[in-house]
């Protein structure tokens, strides 16, 4: 139990408790008794500041001159030199001096495209105006005929502040593409020095651009366009969809023309402005971009059996005087069905035919028998029938001097499982193989080559378009004896003064050809329409190859006609040509 002893209050404490509280008192503000003012700062207690306040704030200035010196190294050390070139660019303009690209001219010099530092008009509601363009300005030749030859062009382009993000003329298509490394040239740089305030400065800096080269093509200008009109004037008459034609030297190689309908105008594509026009050829089913000249592949039909001929000639599988019936068709017994058999028709009865004879009126029945064989006459064989195709620049690209060139089909047993799911190759694969049907394809550009192998003994030519520069040539010698080229020959010349190509036996040269009609088609509504050949006869000079494409079925005007009106106007306007000593 806890003992608490009060204890006595002090008179001096006793007298505080006792003292009166003024009223006053009660309402003081006890915040700011001695009344300091506080806008002036009066009243706070100062302390000193704290050492590892002064540590802090020391390594935050030290951390910022280490920032602020790496950051000037690295400026006026590392990248100096960088950014001494930006700051110098930064007040030197530069503008591109475009070269000029290099003219194309035809063999007789005639411009084909060239440049123009031409105004270009410009209509407004007002009238019209004439401003000038900033760089070359590529012209075509206004004749038909050389859109797909020449190409066209892509400009430099410029942004809207007309600076230029594309530098360089881009060929598209034709020579223009091919040849582009030659003819672009090298574009030069002028760079004009301004001061601060913009004031350009005396002198500049110019780095000359260097042209493009020129190129001279073979081509004749002339007999170009003839061949175009002449093959556009009939696709229009007669119904045919395209078509395309060359003339080539057999000794050469050189293209006196090559042509392809329909084509595009090149300075409608360069100028890019004429959008419906353009959206016109992208819609048209005719396929205008193609050039059918070196990438439209075709059915050949009867125009390889030249080669077919001389295959079977130095194969030994018949002598040119041996005589083959032609009753209309030949028929083969069904394996599957013995009493059964399959016809496989001539397109007309044409009697006891030896090799020159069968080319002339293009015997079907004969070449199914040298090619596949019948009754007692042996056959080649299909493996042959490559072979020789092979042999003559089918199914493989020309090596001609322009872009797309396609290569070609030829069947073959191996073609045939991989294109038909295995399905074993058959005789009547054989038999329509060796007159240029079933999956044959070929090329304008590999007929012409082909049909020149045939005219000079076997020597096959690269075709080329372009003369200067000269280009390097390889051409390829088909060890044949000679004396079998002379006996088809003879039958190509036959079919000119009494057979087939009758249409070519003109007065004034001695043509040598062979026609061919492929059918298109399940139901065989449309042929394409062939001819090749090669004149003067006795001195093959030049070979040529027409095709119209996809015409009525039974439409009696094709290549014939298209070839003869060339030779006529070659007769009346070029006669060079036509005659045996040409340079």
């Amino acid at each position: 139990m806890f003992n608490f002893k009060r204890r006595p209050l002090s008179s001096q404490y006793l007298k505080q408790l006792s003292r009166d509280i003024d009223p006053d008192e009660i309402f003081l503000d006890a915040k700011n008794l001695p009344n300091f003012d506080k806008d002036q700062f009066e009243g706070r207690i100062e302390q000193p500041l704290g050492t590892g306040t002064a540590i802090g704030v020391a390594i935050a200035f030290l951390l910022i001159e280490i920032i602020f010196f790496t950051k000037v190294i690295s400026l006026q050390v590392v990248h100096g030199e960088e950014f001494y070139s930006k700051s110098e660019n930064n007040r030197l303009d530069h503008s591109p001096l475009f070269a000029m690209r290099g003219i194309i001219s035809d063999r007789n010099k005639t411009f084909l495209t060239w440049n123009s530092f031409g105004d270009e008009v410009l209509s407004s509601p007002s009238g019209t105006t004439t401003t000038q363009l900033p760089f070359p300005e590529r012209r075509y030749i206004s004749s038909p005929g050389f859109g797909h030859l020449l190409g066209y062009v892509s400009y430099p382009k410029q942004d809207r502040k007309g600076n230029f993000y594309q530098e360089e003329y881009l060929g598209k298509d034709g020579l223009e593409e091919q040849y582009q490394d030659i003819i672009a040239g090298e574009n030069g740089i002028q760079i004009v020095e301004r001061d601060a305030l913009g004031v350009v400065q005396p002198g500049s800096i110019i780095d000359e651009p260097k042209d493009g080269r020129a190129l001279v093509l073979s081509v004749d200008a002339k007999v170009q366009e003839k061949l175009y009109t002449t093959i556009r004037d009939l696709a229009e008459s007669h119904g045919y969809m395209a078509g395309s034609g060359a003339l080539m030297d057999v000794e050469t190689g050189e293209l006196i023309a090559m042509t392809s309908y329909p084509e595009y105008e090149s300075s409608i594509l360069s100028d890019g402005t004429n959008k419906k026009k353009i959206q016109e050829y992208q819609l048209d089913k005719r396929a205008v971009f193609l050039d059918r000249a070196v990438s439209g592949l075709y059915t050949p039909g009867s125009i390889i059996k030249p080669v077919m001929a001389i295959a079977a000639l130095n194969e030994g599988i018949i002598s040119p005087e041996k005589q083959i019936l032609s009753a209309g068709s030949i028929s083969i017994p069904n394996p599957y069905n013995p009493a059964t058999k399959t016809v496989f028709n001539d397109w007309k009865v044409h009697g006891w035919t030896d090799m020159r004879r069968a080319l002339a009126v293009s015997s079907d029945v004969y070449f199914y028998s040298i090619g596949g064989g019948y009754e007692s006459q042996r056959g080649m064989g299909i493996e042959n029938i490559e072979k020789y195709a092979r042999l003559f620049g089918l199914g493989a690209p020309t090596g001609i001097d322009i872009a797309g060139e396609k290569e070609g089909t030829i069947p073959s047993p191996a073609w045939k499982a991989k294109t038909f799911n295995g399905e074993p190759w058959r005789l009547g694969n054989t038999y329509h193989t060796v007159i240029g049907q079933y999956g044959f394809q070929a090329t304008l550009i590999q007929a012409v080559r082909m049909v020149a192998g045939v005219a000079n003994n076997g020597t096959l030519v690269t075709p080329h378009l372009v003369r200067d520069p000269a280009p390097v040539l390889s051409p390829v010698q088909i060890s044949i004896p000679t004396q079998h080229f002379e006996v088809v020959r003879a039958g190509m010349r036959d079919a000119v003064t009494d057979g087939t190509v009758v249409g070519l036996n003109v007065p004034y040269v001695e043509v040598a050809g062979k026609t061919g009609t492929a059918e298109l088609g399940s139901q065989k509504k449309y042929i394409n329409s062939w001819v090749v050949g090669f004149f003067p006869y006795d001195k093959p000079k030049y070979a040529f190859a027409v095709v119209m494409e996809r015409g009525p079925h039974d439409n009696s005007i094709g290549g014939v006609f298209v070839m003869r009106t060339l030779l006529d106007w070659i007769h009346a306007n070029a006669p060079e040509y036509v005659t045996a000593n040409k340079n």
